[in-house]
């Protein structure tokens, strides 16, 4: 708060942070409280530059009514300003200065940021890591950092240079924060460990285990030995990283240096040995914890066995818990909990189980998610009967069972032909409110459709409507899940004929059966179910356009597979990827080059990740226009082989059309033939390209004879004297 206003029969003797001075070269007048409100004195023999506003002209400003307690400044202050209004309010009124000569200079240092700074009558070290700790840019932070170390009677203290280690850090610069204890030492300063403990702090907070282990080493070099708290730190960032050996190379000076280990320091060793999987190393730090310190507790052999679930090591985690039982330690329900879930998640569910009945038998109170981790796991070893005693004893036991057991339970039953009481538990799930989705009722349904009972099946789905189940969206994934088996894609197609004549039918589930007739080749009744939508006066989305296409693409169908894409592009819309392709390959297969050229642009112009045949088509037509020599072309297929994309049909267009524009037919057989004498094509398909070759050129001479004559005006003549080859 400021102090009061002297009575007015006092004299003004104004002081330099509330009011006026005499102004002078190097003391500017202050106006209304802050140092970052002045007016610089300008001298007739060294005239200045104004100070730029670092406002911009939107948002009108006034130096002298800058009130910095004002909150509607937050409103009129630009969103790109470097420091909010929150942090500057806490900051001294001399680092304001000195960071509005920053801002003001847009962070660039210079002479003119120079000339402000010397207008400081004194510069502390604190002011410097006032300044420093806010600064975000690092080059305008290094250049303040070496020019306050240049200043008459200025010297660094560590909290300056501990604000320099982290303004470098923060701004990614943590290599140069690396160099502050060299820095220190040619500067008189001998760094101490609480430098050092700075930098393995930051490091190992962004998992830079190298680094740590980097400045570590530079701290022997300085002959500053860390205690065994930074040797913990120095340790758990080495193992957390995966470097195990450098950490145990680290313990060894441990030891060298004469430091007893904490329990900490043995739980870091233990937990990294047990995360490499080094079972036999960790028993022996485990053996030197029980001789030197004590014996591990319930926490610690949990924590060991946590590690080990996590890493897959199911044999070390039994081999932990037999030794915690061998010292005696009794395990509680968390350590439990930690040891059923991991075995039954990792295959070994009747160990997992064992473990569960002595719960039972200690009395522990047993988590909800214990019980529907065994069922899951039962489930899926296909023992269903006991998935069904556990749920008997779950609610024996005063729990109610969740929408996940009772999904993994109906997985189960259906999988074993016992879709009857499947039904069952969908009733209960019905009516104990638990709200079934389509993973409930997915198994029912594939279930009913396998064994063919369609009355039961629309029973379910009657149900389901009941429910207010979205029941096409439902039965689109119902048929996708049912197609991802090849085999039954035919019995999918039954289904969905008798569900067609009861009116379940969508856009999205044609698309599902039209893309799985492709996979199997039934191409034919691929394009039938295309006929039927539009027969039905639905309208086709984009996907089964692009699935039409290559379908029309497959049955030679080619102009037909146009008119789709043309279709798609009307919608506003892009193809799929597969249907670029389908259509490039068709065009190229029927001659139309330029087309199938164009058709790759539009590929690449409209996907984020295109086929690396087109990419590569692109560059062939590049090396072609270049060079038009059939060495630089030859290289680029070279390029392509390497990279596991033999030449298809699209790429030998994008050679005969780069050829035709920018070579000779010789240069193009040159390409074929290399192709051929490597066996990568064969000599019919070498004779196709080479009449496919032979017709591009004709057409584009063709089409250089016409350009010509309507450049030179000779069209009207030959309309004149009957010719119709411009018409043709």
């Amino acid at each position: 708060m400021p102090p009061k206003s002297p009575p007015l029969s006092a004299p003004q003797n104004f002081y330099f942070y509330y009011g006026h001075r005499k102004p002078s070269q190097n003391r500017p007048v202050v106006r209304g409280g802050v140092f970052t409100n002045r007016k610089a004195l300008r001298l007739p023999t060294s005239p200045t530059k104004p100070p730029q506003n670092p406002f911009p002209p939107s948002y009108p400003f006034d130096l002298r009514k800058w009130d910095p307690q004002d909150p509607s400044l937050s409103a009129r202050t630009p969103p790109s300003q470097g420091h909010s209004l929150a942090i500057s309010q806490r900051l001294s009124p001399i680092a304001r200065f000195v960071l509005d000569a920053f801002r003001k200079n847009g962070n660039h240092w210079g002479p003119p940021v120079v000339a402000e700074l010397c207008k400081l009558r004194r510069l502390t070290p604190d002011l410097v890591a006032e300044v420093l700790k806010i600064e975000s840019n690092p080059h305008s932070a290094t250049k303040f950092f070496h020019w306050a170390g240049k200043q008459k009677g200025y010297q660094h203290n560590f909290a300056s240079y501990n604000a320099f280690a982290y303004c470098l850090n923060r701004t990614s610069f943590f290599r140069a924060a690396d160099q502050l204890p060299e820095l220190m030492q040619s500067q008189g300063k001998q760094p101490s460990e609480k430098q050092f403990e700075i930098l393995i702090r930051m490091h190992s907070d962004a998992n830079r285990g190298l680094r740590v282990h980097y400045v570590y080493q530079k701290m022997k070099k300085f002959g500053v030995k860390p205690r065994v708290f930074l040797y913990n730190r120095i340790l758990e960032a080495l193992m957390k990283t995966g470097h195990f050996d450098l950490a145990l190379s680290v313990y060894e000076d441990f030891r060298s240096d004469g430091l007893v280990e904490e329990s900490v320091t043995y739980m870091i060793l233990i937990k990294g040995l047990c995360k490499a999987g080094r079972i036999v190393e960790m028993k022996e730090v485990l053996s030197r914890m029980r001789n030197d310190l004590c014996k591990p507790d319930v926490f610690a052999y949990t924590a060991m066995v946590r590690v080990l679930i996590g890493e897959g090591n199911l044999e070390g985690c039994l081999q932990v818990w037999d030794d915690m039982k061998a010292d005696g330690v009794e395990p509680d329900v968390m350590a439990y909990a930690t040891v059923v879930t991991g075995l039954s998640k990792g295959g070994m569910v009747h160990k997992g189980y064992e473990l569960f009945k002595e719960m039972k038998e200690k009395g522990f109170l047993i988590d909800r998610g214990i019980y529907g981790v065994l069922i899951d796991s039962f489930v899926a070893d296909g023992k269903v009967g006991a998935a069904c005693d556990l749920l008997k004893d779950l609610v024996d036991s005063g729990y109610r069972a969740d929408l996940g057991i009772y999904n993994s339970l109906i997985v189960g039953l259906c999988d074993v032909k016992r879709v009857d009481k499947a039904f069952k538990l969908f009733q209960v799930t019905v009516q104990e409110d638990l709200e079934p989705d389509f993973r409930t009722v997915n198994p029912m349904l594939v279930a009913f459709a396998l064994m063919k009972k369609m009355d039961d099946f629309y029973k379910l789905l009657f149900l389901m409507e009941r429910l207010s189940f979205p029941v096409l969206d439902d039965l689109s994934k119902f048929f996708s899940f049912m197609v991802e088996k090849e085999e039954r894609t035919m019995l999918t197609l039954e289904v969905f004929q008798d569900l067609k004549a009861r009116g379940y039918i969508s856009v999205q589930i044609y698309n599902v059966l039209m893309e799985a007739l492709l996979k199997v080749g039934e191409i034919k009744q691929a394009l039938s179910l295309f006929g039927e939508l539009e027969d039905m006066n639905f309208e086709p989305d984009s996907n089964c356009y692009s699935i039409a296409i290559s379908c029309l693409v497959e049955d030679d169908k080619i102009q037909e597979a146009c008119d789709c894409h043309n279709k798609i592009i009307e919608m506003s819309s892009v193809p799929t990827v597969t249907a670029y392709s389908s259509l490039a390959k068709g065009l190229c297969s029927i001659g139309e080059i330029d087309a199938a050229m164009m058709l790759v642009r539009d590929c690449l112009g409209n996907v984020s990740n295109g086929p690396m045949d087109f990419k590569y088509s692109l560059v062939i037509l590049h090396a072609c226009r270049s060079s038009g020599k059939a060495g630089r072309v030859i290289e680029v297929v070279n390029e392509i082989m390497e990279e596991g994309c033999p030449p298809n049909e699209v790429i030998c267009s994008a050679i005969i059309s780069g050829m035709c524009k920018h070579g000779t037919l010789e240069e193009a057989r040159k390409v074929f033939t290399s192709l051929r004498e490597r066996r990568i094509l064969t000599e019919a398909k070498v004779i196709v390209y080479d009449e496919i070759l032979i017709d591009h050129m004709k057409k584009k001479a063709a089409d250089l004879v016409l350009s010509g004559l309507k450049f030179f005006g000779l069209e009207s003549k030959l309309k004149a004297k009957g010719s119709t080859l411009l018409s043709s």
